[in-house]
């Protein structure tokens, strides 16, 4: 039997009454109200349901929960409650702001004193695609035009999410998810996301001091905003690495746009290379890179040139940038003359 097509469409999330949870996470997901955390409309319109029935159809989903760790360390109990409750308060605001893309893992609502609930990914996370490729028994060999697409497709998953003033804040091999199917990326796991008009703080400052009161994931309080125009403040945390950008190592990041632009393009070497590419932290902090590193780059020269300079010079991910496959435009034509 021929499976239906599906026709992509972007579709504006549900708009509703903004829920101030507590800062526990055992609480994000309890509901006195109507919440912003209803699901989009028609959320599975772009899904295959792998069953149906005569009055139903079934779809495959994934529920994502807070999980509360606590441990005692030299006679004192430690706890992840806050970080829990930043990342997943993070997390919902992305996909409750976000348009639906093609490129970023659906958002079908949320289960009451459960969790969110999103799109189960029929695949891989390009770190498998990746080792795939490099294996003796490899089968689907990782080619230039492929490695165009996946360009291609990232550039649009990230140009979209930033284009709603967010970023994705721990862009790497494992948090980028590609279909079996027809080799779709999917961005996914937006904990670490900051909006770029935050005011950002670093990971060492104490948010619960009062001239921190009103970061992310804080309930209503009568204490006044930390600034005169009342602008959430944020920490910018360290993502994977050596996918995180220099200054967010340093705690000195200003712009996490350009932080994705970093990490971006260590993503374009390591997919270039078809290798992971290490780098040591004490060196990252520095801007410095493996000796060697862009010359050894066939395909994605000239763009990780941009991504990989300090803050300061770095380029943006724009669309414009996105790579016709069939000219290779934006790539380093010399490359492209060595390989034809």
């Amino acid at each position: 039997m021929q499976r239906p097509t599906y026709t992509h469409r972007n579709t504006p999330q549900a708009s509703g009454n903004v829920y101030h949870p507590s800062s526990h996470p055992s609480s994000i997901f309890s509901f006195p109200t109507p919440t912003s955390y209803s699901a989009p409309p028609q959320p599975t319109q772009n899904m295959l349901p792998f069953a149906t029935g005569s009055a139903s159809e079934l779809f495959k989903c994934v529920v994502k929960k807070p999980n509360v760790v606590q441990l005692e360390i030299n006679g004192e109990m430690q706890s992840n409650t806050r970080d829990v409750s930043v990342q997943f308060l993070a997390e919902l605001r992305v996909y409750t702001t976000v348009s639906r893309h093609r490129n970023i893992c659906a958002f079908l609502g949320a289960l009451e004193n459960v969790g969110m609930v999103l799109e189960y990914i029929e695949g891989r996370t390009l770190w498998d695609v990746i080792k795939e490729s490099t294996s003796s028994e490899c089968k689907a060999e990782l080619t230039r035009e492929k490695k165009i697409d996946f360009h291609n497709q990232l550039l649009d998953g990230l140009t979209h999410l930033h284009s709603f003033g967010l970023s994705h804040g721990d862009l790497s091999l494992l948090n980028i998810q590609v279909t079996w199917s027809s080799d779709t990326i999917k961005l996914v796991d937006f904990g670490r996301s900051i909006a770029s008009d935050s005011i950002f703080a670093s990971p060492d400052d104490d948010l619960s001091a009062p001239s921190y009161a009103t970061f992310i994931g804080s309930p209503p309080t009568p204490r006044p905003p930390p600034t005169s125009n009342g602008r959430r403040v944020e920490q910018i945390h360290p993502g994977t690495r050596p996918f995180s950008a220099p200054e967010v190592l340093r705690g000195e990041c200003v712009d996490p746009l350009l932080a994705d632009a970093y990490g971006f393009g260590m993503v374009l070497a390591c997919l270039d290379l078809q290798r992971h590419v290490d780098v040591p932290p004490w060196e990252q902090r520095k801007d410095k890179l493996p000796k060697g590193l862009l010359e050894s780059l066939d395909v994605f020269k000239n763009r990780c040139e941009k991504y990989l300079l300090r803050w300061g010079e770095r380029a943006r991910l724009q669309k414009e940038d996105y790579i016709n496959p069939n000219t290779a435009e934006g790539i380093g034509m010399e490359d492209v003359a060595m390989k034809d």
